[in-house]
């Protein structure tokens, strides 16, 4: 690189940096945006699951065995019981005015009909227009039934003679251990905020990219950026995007620190892995906003396509419905979305702690993004210069 192409990227880098300055747009979607979506998806979700979720209960047996089986339920950290129902009628009308989430039936002589081996039922109700309150609060419910179910059949064999060893071993002749990895804790907020925050900030990198060159189109100032770049595409497009990826990379490398340094999120492999990996991210989703416009060199239409595919990044990427299990087509349609290789990085790097070379293939297909430009530069030099802006 000469010492003219540095001194002609100087004087575009400068000229950009007091564009950004002067447009309040470029500092809200760079800084204030992101910053606001950090602090917001934290504390939105800062317990990591939620706590306390309203309960009813519709004991109609009124037991000491009950009671204690209500009492238990209410300890659990995800179940409130709130209110006590006369009937089921009751509380499936209060449940359906979002009072309640879940309700617990206990139906009349449950405990003479379980001491004498009957088999009485219970029965428990979760409102799953909720899916994660209905989901949490049917496995305390569950869980609670189970228990519950446990504690008299043990007592009824304690009153024929069994040892507690015999009654464990009738009860539960298989002893399950179970092991929940890398998430141990279950929170939500973990599993989340590692996936959206960096697919918000690639959402913007998107259309601050796509903005920042359109905008020379629409302000007639295209001319006037190619000519300090003397008329290379490649000088004038480094010296655009570069203030733009050393902020947003400080803004990456923040919600990094943010996450893993501060809030002591998960990081098996260190955050070094993690920051190579927001790196890549940025100049790749740069780089597919470069490509995006080449491909449709008109504002409105690249920022409409860049706004359709971050928004779906989110649904195929695999945090929110796991690849594996979509239809085929949508598996291989997948690896066309930036955000799905952050995504597996995370996973291996972040959660795993697997060394660098075993996610290769992701850190490969960020770079394959990031050299998209190069198949749209011709189409996107002729735009710059000779397209004109249509309101």
């Amino acid at each position: 690189m000469t010492r003219g192409t540095l001194n002609r990227i100087y004087l575009l880098v400068k000229r950009e940096f007091k564009e950004m300055g002067s447009r309040p747009l470029y500092l809200f979607c760079m800084i204030i945006a992101p910053l606001f979506c950090y602090v917001f998806f934290t504390t939105l979700m800062g317990n990591g699951l939620p706590t306390d979720m309203p309960v009813g209960m519709v004991d109609l047996d009124n037991t000491s065995t009950t009671r204690n089986i209500i009492r238990n339920l209410d300890s659990f950290q995800q179940t409130k019981i709130v209110a006590y129902y006369p009937s089921v009628t009751e509380a499936r009308e209060a449940m359906q005015r979002g009072e309640i989430y879940a309700f617990y039936y206990i139906p009349e002589r449950t405990t003479e009909e379980a001491i004498s081996s009957k088999q009485p039922t219970v029965s428990f109700y979760t409102n799953n227009s909720y899916l994660i309150a209905g989901s949490l609060l049917y496995k305390d419910l569950r869980t609670m039934s189970e228990l519950a179910g446990g504690a008299i059949g043990r007592a009824n064999l304690y009153a024929k003679g069994a040892t507690e060893d015999q009654a464990m071993a009738f009860l539960q002749p298989i002893v399950i251990d179970t092991h929940a990895l890398n998430n141990p804790w279950l929170n939500y907020s973990v599993y989340l905020c590692n996936t959206i925050l960096p697919g918000i900030l690639m959402l913007l990198i998107f259309m601050v990219t796509i903005y920042s060159i359109g905008s020379e189109i629409k302000n007639n100032t295209a001319k006037i950026w190619m000519r300090i770049a003397n008329n290379n595409i490649n000088i004038a497009l480094t010296g655009k995007l570069l203030p733009q990826t050393v902020l947003f990379f400080i803004m990456a490398a923040f919600y990094n620190v943010y996450l893993y340094g501060y809030l002591h999120f998960p990081c098996n492999s260190g955050i070094l892995p993690m920051l190579l990996a927001a790196l890549l991210m940025v100049v790749a989703s740069q780089a597919f906003g470069i490509f995006l416009f080449g491909l449709l060199p008109s504002l409105r239409l690249a920022l409409s396509a860049a706004s359709l595919w971050g928004v779906v990044s989110f649904s195929i990427s695999g945090f929110s419905f796991p690849v594996m299990a979509m239809n085929p087509a949508l598996q291989a349609l997948s690896n066309l979305f930036p955000l799905r290789h952050y995504f597996l990085i995370y996973i291996d790097q972040a959660l795993n702690g697997y060394p660098m070379s075993y996610a290769w293939e992701s850190y490969l297909a960020l770079l394959i993004f990031v050299m998209l430009p190069l198949f749209v530069l011709k189409r996107l030099h002729k735009a710059i210069l000779y397209y004109k802006y249509m309101p």
